[in-house]
Protein backbone atom coordinates (compact mmCIF):
# COMPACT_ATOMS: atom_id res chain seq x y z
CA UNK A 1 0.00 0.00 0.00
CA UNK A 2 2.86 2.43 0.91
CA UNK A 3 4.72 1.75 -2.37
CA UNK A 4 1.57 2.40 -4.37
CA UNK A 5 1.11 5.68 -2.58
CA UNK A 6 4.67 6.81 -3.26
CA UNK A 7 4.32 5.96 -6.94
CA UNK A 8 1.11 7.94 -7.29
CA UNK A 9 2.59 10.98 -5.58
CA UNK A 10 5.64 10.94 -7.79
CA UNK A 11 3.52 10.73 -10.94
CA UNK A 12 0.98 13.42 -10.11
CA UNK A 13 2.82 15.85 -7.78
CA UNK A 14 -0.40 17.84 -7.27
CA UNK A 15 -2.32 18.72 -4.12
CA UNK A 16 -5.51 17.27 -5.53
CA UNK A 17 -3.84 13.95 -6.13
CA UNK A 18 -2.51 13.79 -2.57
CA UNK A 19 -5.97 14.49 -1.20
CA UNK A 20 -7.42 11.75 -3.38
CA UNK A 21 -4.75 9.27 -2.26
CA UNK A 22 -5.36 10.16 1.37
CA UNK A 23 -9.07 9.45 0.89
CA UNK A 24 -8.26 6.07 -0.70
CA UNK A 25 -5.92 5.15 2.16
CA UNK A 26 -8.48 6.05 4.84
CA UNK A 27 -11.23 4.19 3.02
CA UNK A 28 -9.14 1.05 2.53
CA UNK A 29 -8.12 1.07 6.20
CA UNK A 30 -11.73 1.32 7.25
CA UNK A 31 -12.62 -1.65 5.08
CA UNK A 32 -9.72 -3.71 6.47
CA UNK A 33 -10.66 -2.99 10.09
CA UNK A 34 -14.43 -3.57 9.66
CA UNK A 35 -14.90 -5.74 6.62
CA UNK A 36 -18.43 -6.69 7.75
CA UNK A 37 -19.54 -2.99 7.74
CA UNK A 38 -18.73 -1.58 4.28
CA UNK A 39 -18.91 2.18 3.91
CA UNK A 40 -19.55 2.23 0.17
CA UNK A 41 -23.33 2.71 0.50
CA UNK A 42 -23.21 5.58 3.03
CA UNK A 43 -20.56 7.39 0.97
CA UNK A 44 -22.71 6.96 -2.14
CA UNK A 45 -25.77 8.32 -0.34
CA UNK A 46 -23.76 11.28 0.93
CA UNK A 47 -22.42 12.07 -2.51
CA UNK A 48 -25.98 11.90 -3.95
CA UNK A 49 -27.54 14.10 -1.27
CA UNK A 50 -27.14 17.29 -3.28
CA UNK A 51 -28.85 15.57 -6.20
CA UNK A 52 -31.72 14.55 -3.90
CA UNK A 53 -32.16 18.14 -2.77
CA UNK A 54 -31.96 19.41 -6.34
CA UNK A 55 -34.63 16.94 -7.50
CA UNK A 56 -36.95 17.89 -4.62
CA UNK A 57 -36.43 21.58 -5.32
CA UNK A 58 -37.28 21.18 -9.01
CA UNK A 59 -40.54 19.45 -8.10
CA UNK A 60 -41.82 22.22 -5.84
CA UNK A 61 -40.12 25.40 -7.14
CA UNK A 62 -42.52 25.84 -10.08
CA UNK A 63 -45.45 25.80 -7.64
CA UNK A 64 -44.01 28.49 -5.39
CA UNK A 65 -45.89 31.81 -5.48
CA UNK A 66 -44.79 35.29 -4.42
CA UNK A 67 -47.92 36.83 -2.82
CA UNK A 68 -48.37 40.64 -2.80
CA UNK A 69 -51.59 41.71 -1.04
CA UNK A 70 -52.72 45.31 -0.79
CA UNK A 71 -54.69 45.61 2.40
CA UNK A 72 -56.39 48.11 4.66
CA UNK A 73 -54.80 48.59 8.06
CA UNK A 74 -56.25 50.39 11.09
CA UNK A 75 -53.45 50.00 13.62
CA UNK A 76 -52.06 53.54 13.33
CA UNK A 77 -55.32 55.27 14.27
CA UNK A 78 -56.47 55.75 10.69
CA UNK A 79 -57.25 53.53 7.72
CA UNK A 80 -54.28 53.10 5.43
CA UNK A 81 -53.50 50.98 2.42
CA UNK A 82 -50.26 49.05 2.40
CA UNK A 83 -48.67 46.42 0.20
CA UNK A 84 -47.13 43.53 2.08
CA UNK A 85 -45.21 40.47 0.96
CA UNK A 86 -45.69 36.79 1.60
CA UNK A 87 -45.40 33.40 0.01
CA UNK A 88 -47.76 30.68 -1.10
CA UNK A 89 -47.84 27.38 -2.92
CA UNK A 90 -50.09 26.15 -5.74
CA UNK A 91 -51.88 22.93 -4.77
CA UNK A 92 -54.07 22.31 -7.82
CA UNK A 93 -53.65 22.69 -11.61
CA UNK A 94 -56.54 25.19 -11.76
CA UNK A 95 -54.79 27.63 -9.44
CA UNK A 96 -55.71 27.04 -5.79
CA UNK A 97 -53.02 28.60 -3.58
CA UNK A 98 -52.39 28.04 0.13
CA UNK A 99 -50.87 30.82 2.21
CA UNK A 100 -51.18 32.25 5.73
CA UNK A 101 -54.22 34.13 6.99
CA UNK A 102 -51.98 36.92 8.27
CA UNK A 103 -50.73 37.38 4.71
CA UNK A 104 -54.17 37.58 3.07
CA UNK A 105 -56.47 39.02 5.75
CA UNK A 106 -57.94 42.49 5.16
CA UNK A 107 -56.64 42.38 1.59
CA UNK A 108 -58.61 44.45 -0.92
CA UNK A 109 -56.43 43.26 -3.79
CA UNK A 110 -53.98 40.38 -4.17
CA UNK A 111 -51.35 39.94 -6.87
CA UNK A 112 -49.30 36.77 -7.21
CA UNK A 113 -46.04 36.34 -9.12
CA UNK A 114 -45.69 32.85 -10.62
CA UNK A 115 -42.57 30.83 -11.39
CA UNK A 116 -42.43 32.25 -14.95
CA UNK A 117 -42.40 35.85 -13.62
CA UNK A 118 -46.01 36.38 -14.70
CA UNK A 119 -48.14 38.43 -12.30
CA UNK A 120 -51.70 37.18 -11.82
CA UNK A 121 -54.52 38.52 -9.68
CA UNK A 122 -56.02 36.26 -7.04
CA UNK A 123 -59.23 36.19 -5.02
CA UNK A 124 -59.79 34.95 -1.50
CA UNK A 125 -61.67 31.66 -1.28
CA UNK A 126 -61.63 31.56 2.51
CA UNK A 127 -59.72 32.61 5.63
CA UNK A 128 -59.22 30.92 8.98
CA UNK A 129 -57.53 33.07 11.60
CA UNK A 130 -57.47 30.36 14.23
CA UNK A 131 -55.12 28.15 12.22
CA UNK A 132 -53.58 31.09 10.34
CA UNK A 133 -54.41 29.58 6.94
CA UNK A 134 -55.89 31.12 3.82
CA UNK A 135 -56.98 29.70 0.48
CA UNK A 136 -56.69 31.79 -2.69
CA UNK A 137 -57.68 31.16 -6.29
CA UNK A 138 -55.65 32.58 -9.16
CA UNK A 139 -57.72 34.42 -11.77
CA UNK A 140 -56.56 32.58 -14.88
CA UNK A 141 -57.69 32.95 -18.47
CA UNK A 142 -60.19 30.34 -19.64
CA UNK A 143 -57.69 28.90 -22.09
CA UNK A 144 -54.80 28.91 -19.61
CA UNK A 145 -52.61 25.82 -19.40
CA UNK A 146 -52.79 23.73 -16.20
CA UNK A 147 -50.35 25.06 -13.62
CA UNK A 148 -47.58 23.08 -11.94
CA UNK A 149 -48.62 22.24 -8.40
CA UNK A 150 -47.26 20.53 -5.31
CA UNK A 151 -48.62 17.51 -3.50
CA UNK A 152 -49.07 17.05 0.23
CA UNK A 153 -47.15 14.45 2.21
CA UNK A 154 -48.52 12.75 5.34
CA UNK A 155 -47.27 14.92 8.19
CA UNK A 156 -48.03 12.16 10.70
CA UNK A 157 -45.03 10.31 9.24
CA UNK A 158 -42.64 13.22 9.84
CA UNK A 159 -40.09 12.61 12.59
CA UNK A 160 -37.22 14.43 14.23
CA UNK A 161 -33.98 14.52 12.25
CA UNK A 162 -35.54 14.40 8.79
CA UNK A 163 -34.20 16.88 6.25
CA UNK A 164 -36.63 19.56 5.08
CA UNK A 165 -36.50 22.71 2.96
CA UNK A 166 -38.33 25.98 3.58
CA UNK A 167 -39.23 27.78 0.36
CA UNK A 168 -40.50 31.31 0.00
CA UNK A 169 -39.81 34.92 -0.90
CA UNK A 170 -38.19 36.43 2.22
CA UNK A 171 -38.16 40.20 2.62
CA UNK A 172 -39.90 40.55 -0.75
CA UNK A 173 -36.90 39.14 -2.62
CA UNK A 174 -37.07 36.54 -5.36
CA UNK A 175 -37.53 32.87 -4.53
CA UNK A 176 -35.16 31.30 -2.03
CA UNK A 177 -34.61 28.04 -0.24
CA UNK A 178 -33.19 27.13 3.15
CA UNK A 179 -32.23 23.68 4.35
CA UNK A 180 -32.64 22.21 7.81
CA UNK A 181 -34.01 19.33 9.83
CA UNK A 182 -37.13 18.67 11.82
CA UNK A 183 -36.23 19.57 15.40
CA UNK A 184 -39.60 18.60 16.88
CA UNK A 185 -42.49 16.97 15.02
CA UNK A 186 -45.20 17.93 17.53
CA UNK A 187 -44.38 21.21 19.26
CA UNK A 188 -47.27 22.70 21.27
CA UNK A 189 -47.65 26.49 21.04
CA UNK A 190 -51.30 26.88 21.99
CA UNK A 191 -51.17 28.40 25.46
CA UNK A 192 -52.91 31.54 24.17
CA UNK A 193 -56.25 31.99 22.41
CA UNK A 194 -54.72 31.38 18.97
CA UNK A 195 -52.95 28.34 17.55
CA UNK A 196 -54.76 25.90 19.82
CA UNK A 197 -55.97 23.53 17.11
CA UNK A 198 -52.69 21.93 16.08
CA UNK A 199 -49.16 21.14 17.14
CA UNK A 200 -46.32 22.45 14.97
CA UNK A 201 -43.35 21.21 13.01
CA UNK A 202 -40.32 22.90 14.52
CA UNK A 203 -37.36 23.26 12.17
CA UNK A 204 -34.02 25.02 11.98
CA UNK A 205 -34.61 25.78 8.29
CA UNK A 206 -34.61 29.58 8.27
CA UNK A 207 -38.08 31.19 8.02
CA UNK A 208 -37.60 34.92 7.45
CA UNK A 209 -40.30 37.61 7.08
CA UNK A 210 -41.87 37.00 3.68
CA UNK A 211 -41.46 33.21 3.94
CA UNK A 212 -44.86 33.09 5.64
CA UNK A 213 -47.26 30.93 3.66
CA UNK A 214 -44.54 29.14 1.74
CA UNK A 215 -44.14 25.36 1.80
CA UNK A 216 -41.93 23.24 4.01
CA UNK A 217 -41.06 20.23 1.84
CA UNK A 218 -39.35 16.90 2.36
CA UNK A 219 -36.62 15.36 0.22
CA UNK A 220 -39.28 13.96 -2.11
CA UNK A 221 -40.47 17.47 -2.91
CA UNK A 222 -43.83 17.05 -1.15
CA UNK A 223 -45.36 19.54 1.27
CA UNK A 224 -45.08 18.54 4.93
CA UNK A 225 -46.08 21.94 6.30
CA UNK A 226 -46.83 25.62 5.66
CA UNK A 227 -44.23 28.02 7.07
CA UNK A 228 -45.83 30.42 9.54
CA UNK A 229 -43.65 31.53 12.45
CA UNK A 230 -39.97 32.38 12.62
CA UNK A 231 -37.82 33.30 15.60
CA UNK A 232 -34.80 35.41 14.66
CA UNK A 233 -32.82 34.58 17.80
CA UNK A 234 -31.90 30.91 17.72
CA UNK A 235 -33.07 30.35 14.16
CA UNK A 236 -36.26 28.50 15.05
CA UNK A 237 -39.06 28.07 12.55
CA UNK A 238 -42.57 26.66 12.95
CA UNK A 239 -44.80 25.21 10.25
CA UNK A 240 -48.41 24.04 10.24
CA UNK A 241 -48.48 20.27 9.54
CA UNK A 242 -49.76 19.28 6.11
CA UNK A 243 -52.58 17.11 7.45
CA UNK A 244 -54.03 20.13 9.25
CA UNK A 245 -53.61 22.21 6.09
CA UNK A 246 -55.44 19.62 3.96
CA UNK A 247 -58.40 19.55 6.33
CA UNK A 248 -58.69 23.35 6.53
CA UNK A 249 -58.30 23.72 2.75
CA UNK A 250 -61.16 21.27 2.21
CA UNK A 251 -63.42 23.27 4.54
CA UNK A 252 -62.49 26.63 3.06
CA UNK A 253 -63.08 25.38 -0.48
CA UNK A 254 -66.44 23.91 0.50
CA UNK A 255 -67.81 26.59 2.86
CA UNK A 256 -65.61 29.66 2.41
CA UNK A 257 -64.90 29.53 6.14
CA UNK A 258 -64.32 27.06 8.94
CA UNK A 259 -67.51 26.40 10.88
CA UNK A 260 -66.80 25.69 14.54
CA UNK A 261 -68.81 25.07 17.68
CA UNK A 262 -68.10 26.92 20.93
CA UNK A 263 -68.33 25.24 24.32
CA UNK A 264 -66.58 27.77 26.56
CA UNK A 265 -64.19 25.11 27.87
CA UNK A 266 -60.52 25.86 28.52
CA UNK A 267 -58.47 22.70 28.78
CA UNK A 268 -55.25 21.85 30.57
CA UNK A 269 -53.12 18.72 30.50
CA UNK A 270 -53.20 16.40 33.48
CA UNK A 271 -49.43 16.71 33.67
CA UNK A 272 -48.75 20.36 32.83
CA UNK A 273 -45.07 21.15 33.29
CA UNK A 274 -45.66 24.75 32.23
CA UNK A 275 -47.75 25.49 35.35
CA UNK A 276 -46.46 22.61 37.51
CA UNK A 277 -49.95 21.14 37.73
CA UNK A 278 -50.08 17.35 38.06
CA UNK A 279 -53.29 15.30 38.25
CA UNK A 280 -53.19 11.55 38.81
CA UNK A 281 -54.47 9.38 35.98
CA UNK A 282 -53.79 8.50 32.35
CA UNK A 283 -57.21 9.32 30.90
CA UNK A 284 -59.25 12.50 30.79
CA UNK A 285 -58.28 16.16 30.53
CA UNK A 286 -58.41 18.89 33.17
CA UNK A 287 -60.96 21.69 32.82
CA UNK A 288 -58.83 24.80 33.41
CA UNK A 289 -61.72 27.22 33.16
CA UNK A 290 -65.29 27.78 32.00
CA UNK A 291 -66.41 30.93 30.18
CA UNK A 292 -69.30 32.93 31.60
CA UNK A 293 -72.66 32.36 29.90
CA UNK A 294 -71.21 29.49 27.90
CA UNK A 295 -72.62 26.04 27.11
CA UNK A 296 -70.10 24.53 29.53
CA UNK A 297 -71.35 26.76 32.35
CA UNK A 298 -74.96 25.90 31.55
CA UNK A 299 -74.00 22.20 31.68
CA UNK A 300 -72.69 22.66 35.22
CA UNK A 301 -69.00 22.09 34.45
CA UNK A 302 -66.44 23.83 36.64
CA UNK A 303 -62.72 24.53 36.70
CA UNK A 304 -60.98 21.54 38.28
CA UNK A 305 -63.29 18.93 36.75
CA UNK A 306 -61.62 16.17 34.76
CA UNK A 307 -63.42 15.68 31.46
CA UNK A 308 -63.56 11.96 30.65
CA UNK A 309 -65.79 11.48 27.60
CA UNK A 310 -67.68 13.65 25.15
CA UNK A 311 -70.32 11.64 23.35
CA UNK A 312 -68.88 8.15 23.12
CA UNK A 313 -65.28 9.35 22.65
CA UNK A 314 -62.78 9.04 25.47
CA UNK A 315 -60.67 12.18 25.95
CA UNK A 316 -56.94 11.67 26.50
CA UNK A 317 -55.15 14.81 27.64
CA UNK A 318 -52.28 13.69 29.79
CA UNK A 319 -49.76 15.98 28.08
CA UNK A 320 -50.07 19.37 26.36
CA UNK A 321 -49.28 17.89 22.95
CA UNK A 322 -52.62 16.06 23.11
CA UNK A 323 -54.71 19.20 23.72
CA UNK A 324 -55.02 20.41 20.09
CA UNK A 325 -56.82 17.26 18.97
CA UNK A 326 -59.27 17.66 21.87
CA UNK A 327 -59.96 21.31 21.02
CA UNK A 328 -60.50 20.21 17.43
CA UNK A 329 -63.06 17.61 18.51
CA UNK A 330 -64.92 20.13 20.65
CA UNK A 331 -65.01 22.58 17.74
CA UNK A 332 -66.41 19.87 15.46
CA UNK A 333 -69.37 19.12 17.74
CA UNK A 334 -72.73 19.90 16.08
CA UNK A 335 -74.03 23.25 17.26
CA UNK A 336 -77.28 23.41 19.23
CA UNK A 337 -77.39 19.62 19.64
CA UNK A 338 -77.06 17.93 23.00
CA UNK A 339 -74.05 15.74 23.64
CA UNK A 340 -73.51 13.49 26.67
CA UNK A 341 -70.57 14.35 28.94
CA UNK A 342 -68.90 12.34 31.68
CA UNK A 343 -66.48 14.00 34.07
CA UNK A 344 -64.84 13.42 37.43
CA UNK A 345 -65.20 15.80 40.35
CA UNK A 346 -63.83 15.13 43.84
CA UNK A 347 -63.13 11.52 42.88
CA UNK A 348 -66.67 10.83 41.71
CA UNK A 349 -67.76 10.28 38.09
CA UNK A 350 -70.73 12.41 37.04
CA UNK A 351 -72.79 12.92 33.90
CA UNK A 352 -74.33 15.91 32.17
CA UNK A 353 -75.34 17.12 28.72
CA UNK A 354 -73.87 20.04 26.80
CA UNK A 355 -75.29 21.95 23.80
CA UNK A 356 -72.51 23.86 21.97
CA UNK A 357 -73.19 27.22 20.36
CA UNK A 358 -72.23 28.04 16.81
CA UNK A 359 -69.01 30.02 16.93
CA UNK A 360 -69.71 33.11 14.89
CA UNK A 361 -67.31 35.85 13.83
CA UNK A 362 -63.97 35.21 15.46
CA UNK A 363 -62.68 38.75 15.03
CA UNK A 364 -64.65 41.97 15.01
CA UNK A 365 -64.81 44.47 12.14
CA UNK A 366 -63.00 47.82 12.02
CA UNK A 367 -64.04 51.41 11.30
CA UNK A 368 -61.96 54.51 10.69
CA UNK A 369 -63.21 57.67 12.44
CA UNK A 370 -60.77 59.59 10.30
CA UNK A 371 -61.55 63.18 11.30
CA UNK A 372 -61.38 62.18 14.94
CA UNK A 373 -58.03 60.44 14.26
CA UNK A 374 -58.91 57.09 15.78
CA UNK A 375 -60.04 53.65 14.65
CA UNK A 376 -62.63 51.54 16.46
CA UNK A 377 -63.29 47.82 16.46
CA UNK A 378 -65.95 45.37 17.61
CA UNK A 379 -65.18 43.57 20.87
CA UNK A 380 -64.58 39.85 20.36
CA UNK A 381 -64.92 37.42 23.23
CA UNK A 382 -62.13 35.37 21.66
CA UNK A 383 -59.62 38.10 20.71
CA UNK A 384 -60.37 40.67 23.44
CA UNK A 385 -61.38 38.65 26.52
CA UNK A 386 -60.35 41.43 28.95
CA UNK A 387 -62.61 43.95 27.21
CA UNK A 388 -65.37 41.37 26.77
CA UNK A 389 -65.37 40.87 30.54
CA UNK A 390 -66.68 44.45 30.89
CA UNK A 391 -69.04 44.24 27.89
CA UNK A 392 -70.28 40.64 27.55
CA UNK A 393 -73.26 41.88 25.56
CA UNK A 394 -70.88 43.19 22.89
CA UNK A 395 -69.67 46.65 22.04
CA UNK A 396 -66.87 48.73 20.58
CA UNK A 397 -63.40 49.75 21.66
CA UNK A 398 -60.71 52.13 20.46
CA UNK A 399 -58.34 50.05 18.38
CA UNK A 400 -55.75 52.79 17.90
CA UNK A 401 -55.28 56.56 18.01
CA UNK A 402 -53.21 58.64 15.66
CA UNK A 403 -50.33 60.76 16.99
CA UNK A 404 -50.67 63.68 16.71
CA UNK A 405 -54.44 63.75 16.38
CA UNK A 406 -57.70 64.96 17.86
CA UNK A 407 -58.50 61.78 19.81
CA UNK A 408 -55.04 61.66 21.36
CA UNK A 409 -55.24 65.34 22.27
CA UNK A 410 -58.60 64.76 23.97
CA UNK A 411 -57.10 61.99 26.09
CA UNK A 412 -58.65 58.98 24.36
CA UNK A 413 -56.50 55.88 24.59
CA UNK A 414 -56.14 52.53 22.91
CA UNK A 415 -58.52 49.88 24.38
CA UNK A 416 -60.98 52.45 25.76
CA UNK A 417 -64.48 50.95 25.50
CA UNK A 418 -66.94 53.35 23.82
CA UNK A 419 -70.23 53.39 25.72
CA UNK A 420 -72.19 56.39 24.44
CA UNK A 421 -71.79 59.30 22.06
CA UNK A 422 -73.65 62.57 21.45
CA UNK A 423 -73.74 66.37 21.66
CA UNK A 424 -74.95 66.62 25.27
CA UNK A 425 -75.66 64.26 28.15
CA UNK A 426 -79.34 64.36 27.24
CA UNK A 427 -79.00 63.09 23.69
CA UNK A 428 -76.20 60.53 24.00
CA UNK A 429 -76.79 57.27 22.11
CA UNK A 430 -75.59 53.78 22.99
CA UNK A 431 -72.68 52.56 20.88
CA UNK A 432 -73.30 48.81 21.07
CA UNK A 433 -72.58 47.92 17.44
CA UNK A 434 -70.30 49.04 14.62
CA UNK A 435 -73.29 50.20 12.58
CA UNK A 436 -74.26 52.58 15.40
CA UNK A 437 -70.97 54.47 15.43
CA UNK A 438 -70.75 54.47 11.63
CA UNK A 439 -74.16 56.14 11.42
CA UNK A 440 -73.43 58.62 14.21
CA UNK A 441 -70.03 59.53 12.80
CA UNK A 442 -71.37 60.18 9.29
CA UNK A 443 -74.22 62.31 10.67
CA UNK A 444 -71.91 64.41 12.84
CA UNK A 445 -69.17 64.91 10.24
CA UNK A 446 -71.64 65.85 7.48
CA UNK A 447 -73.29 68.56 9.65
CA UNK A 448 -71.39 71.69 8.57
CA UNK A 449 -73.28 73.97 10.97
CA UNK A 450 -72.51 72.19 14.23
CA UNK A 451 -69.71 73.03 16.61
CA UNK A 452 -66.91 70.60 15.90
CA UNK A 453 -67.05 68.86 19.24
CA UNK A 454 -68.55 65.56 20.35
CA UNK A 455 -69.16 64.11 23.83
CA UNK A 456 -67.97 60.52 24.27
CA UNK A 457 -68.48 58.29 27.29
CA UNK A 458 -65.78 55.65 27.56
CA UNK A 459 -65.04 52.83 29.99
CA UNK A 460 -61.40 52.57 31.07
CA UNK A 461 -60.20 50.01 33.57
CA UNK A 462 -63.80 49.40 34.60
CA UNK A 463 -64.52 53.09 35.31
CA UNK A 464 -66.73 55.31 33.08
CA UNK A 465 -65.40 58.70 31.95
CA UNK A 466 -66.77 61.56 29.86
CA UNK A 467 -64.45 63.05 27.24
CA UNK A 468 -65.03 66.04 24.99
CA UNK A 469 -63.42 65.40 21.62
CA UNK A 470 -62.63 68.63 19.81
CA UNK A 471 -62.05 67.93 16.12
CA UNK A 472 -61.76 71.44 14.74
CA UNK A 473 -58.20 70.77 13.67
CA UNK A 474 -57.87 68.79 10.42
CA UNK A 475 -54.62 66.85 10.63
CA UNK A 476 -55.08 65.48 7.10
CA UNK A 477 -54.88 69.01 5.68
CA UNK A 478 -51.62 69.58 7.53
CA UNK A 479 -50.18 66.44 5.95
Amino acid sequence: MAKDVVMIIRKTETVMAMLLVLLLVVSSQAVEVQEDQPIAAPVKEYLNFEQIIETAKKRVYPALVFVKPIREEFGSGEKKRAEIFGSGVIISPDGLVVTNNHVAEKAIEINCVLYNKEQVKAEIVGLDKETDLALLRLKLDEDAEPLPFSEFADSDLVSEGQFVMALGAPFGFDRSISLGIIMNAGRFLGFGSLYRYNTWLQTDAVINPGNSGGPLVNTEGKIVGINTLGVTIGGLGFSIPSNVVKDIVHRLERDGKVIRAWTGLRLQALKDFNSNTFIEGDTGVLVAGVEDNSPAEYAGLQAGDVLLTVGDIEYLGKYVEQLPSLYWRLADLPADQKVDITYRRSGRVRRTTLSPFLKEKFEGADFDCRRWNMTVKEISKFINPDLYFHRPEGGLFVQAVRYPGNAAKAGIRRNDIILRLGDTLGDMQQMDALAAIQKAYQRIISDKNREKKVLIEILRDGLPQLIVLDYRKDYDEED
